[in-house]
């Protein structure tokens, strides 16, 4: 993971009037669980961009006025009509103890099925692991280029070293779908084949009458 610094402030008081304050002037009220009692403190808006709008997850350093802790992002909550921060959840970390985060999914590699017309989904973006912080990846990559056509990967079928997938087995990541243009060209494929199927069957079938003629027509002559 990589390691980005934040200080905050010790919250004086809580409740909706103080958050509210410290909203106002640009600020995002926090807590910090973990070890110990829950560390209640704010920092402004600004210095959480880093951390926010990117598919990396940071181990945070944070100092709350002089005392460091480490931590990592577990929950934001945003505003639902202007998008701005309103509050944000930190866990302590030890080295020696897992912690459960979300880890952007990158997709790796060409796939047959795009090739062959579909179009590549990546149906979840972020999983939840569980892991010991060093084990922890900036994200995790996953090889799409044995999927083909109408196949998917799922959660169990991901292996990474030091780390437990906190979803379903059955939870499919990454998938190949067929699109309108990839089905009008296997109807029309399935179509030619079996036209070329029934040319070969009436061929045959010509064949086989032309050879009873023949028979036919040589047991008249030695008749006569």
């Amino acid at each position: 993971m990589k390691s980005i610094e934040i200080k905050g402030k010790l919250r004086e008081s809580l409740g909706k009037g103080n958050s509210g304050k410290l909203r106002a002037q640009g600020n995002v009220p926090c807590v910090l669980y973990g070890e110990g009692e829950n560390v209640h403190f704010f920092a402004h808006e600004n210095d959480f961009r880093h951390i926010l709008y990117t598919p990396n997850v940071y181990r945070v350093n944070l100092d709350i006025e002089g005392k460091n802790y480490e931590a990592v992002l577990q929950d934001v909550q945003f505003h639902p009509v202007t998008d701005r921060v309103l509050h944000i959840d930190f866990y302590q970390i030890r080295e020696d103890k897992p912690v459960i985060v979300n880890v952007h999914t990158k997709l790796n590699g060409v796939s047959p099925g795009v090739k062959e017309g579909g179009k590549l989904l990546s149906e979840i973006r972020w999983l939840r692991i569980r892991g010991l912080p060093k084990d922890i990846p900036d994200v995790l990559d996953i090889d799409v280029s044995g999927l083909t056509l109408g196949e998917t990967i799922k959660a169990g079928e991901l292996d990474y070293p030091g780390i437990e997938i906190m979803h379903s087995s059955n939870s499919v990541v990454a998938s190949v779908k067929l699109t309108r243009i990839s089905k009008a060209a296997a109807a029309i494929l399935e179509a030619d084949e079996a036209e070329e199927e029934e040319s070969e069957e009436s061929e045959g079938t010509k064949e086989e009458s032309s050879e009873d003629t023949g028979e036919s027509e040589s047991g008249g002559e030695e008749e006569k």
